[in-house]
């Protein structure tokens, strides 16, 4: 008699890289994923399917079931051997107000990498970006200025292809992040830095992950896409002032010095 083996269960996650959008979250995916300790077993998603793994915990209509399917994201969380770990990208996560939940629900021992940029470059990148797809056809500060109004259209959810400014407002974000998981399984990054020395803040991520430095870092790439033209002196000074009191509190919140970000 012969019996069908069960396969075995897939493990959960054990880290996420949950933002910020267009703020390196790609490349240090990229980077950990040569790591050969490390799974990235969503990195491959090229497109959302009919039940995607990257947008997991930000699929609102998933949650409104009253039983959650984890099927979708375990898809490929398969160790190679104990010492494995596994990981996911997804910088909305940071930004979407249920995900921290969503994710503490599945797993409160997960470990969360977040990476944070100038919040007015990462504006400015956010729109050259839409602006590339062909999805914004306003101006930037004009796109700015009308963010709310389009966010009124979203309600009762978040905007999420024309958030620029929103995304920007991290205090929020990260009080939120640690209202779920303790200081200890959350690694901040500052992107500046990041782009600057990714063999240093590369170490220290696999530092808080446990695991051993990477040995080598080939074409270490970080977000410098070229862009139709620069941020004008006037809309850095919009966005500076903007974000300044919400600057202070997140310098606060991660004991970080932030004055390059109140520069115009």
């Amino acid at each position: 008699m012969f019996f069908k083996l069960k396969r075995p269960p897939a493990a959960k996650l054990d880290f996420i890289i949950a933002g910020a959008q267009k703020a390196g979250t790609s490349a240090l995916a990229d980077l950990l994923d040569g790591h050969p300790k490390i799974k990235m077993p969503h990195k491959d998603e090229l497109h959302r399917t009919i039940q995607p793994a990257r947008h997991f915990f930000d699929d609102e209509e998933r949650f409104a079931r009253t039983e959650i399917d984890y099927t979708s994201l375990q898809r490929g969380c398969a160790r190679k051997g104990k010492a494995t770990l596994l990981g996911s990208c997804t910088p909305i996560y940071i930004y979407w107000r249920p995900a921290m939940e969503r994710i503490w629900n599945y797993n409160n021992q997960l470990k969360l990498l977040i990476l944070l940029r100038n919040p007015a470059d990462r504006a400015f990148s956010h729109w050259n970006m839409q602006r590339d797809r062909g999805l914004e056809n306003l101006d930037f500060l004009a796109a700015v200025q009308e963010e709310k109004n389009r966010a009124r259209q979203a309600v009762p959810f978040q905007l999420r292809k024309f958030s620029y400014v929103d995304r920007g407002f991290y205090a929020e974000q990260i009080e939120r992040v640690f209202r779920y998981f303790p200081r200890e399984q959350v690694h901040a990054i500052k992107f500046e830095h990041f782009r600057r020395n990714a063999r240093q803040a590369l170490d220290s991520v696999c530092n808080s992950l446990g695991v051993e430095p990477l040995k080598n870092l080939n074409n270490v790439e970080t977000g410098s896409t070229p862009y139709a033209r620069k941020m004008t002196s006037s809309e850095r000074q919009y966005l500076v002032d903007l974000y300044r009191s919400d600057v202070e509190r997140l310098e606060k919140l991660l004991g970080w010095d932030c004055s390059d970000w109140k520069k115009v």
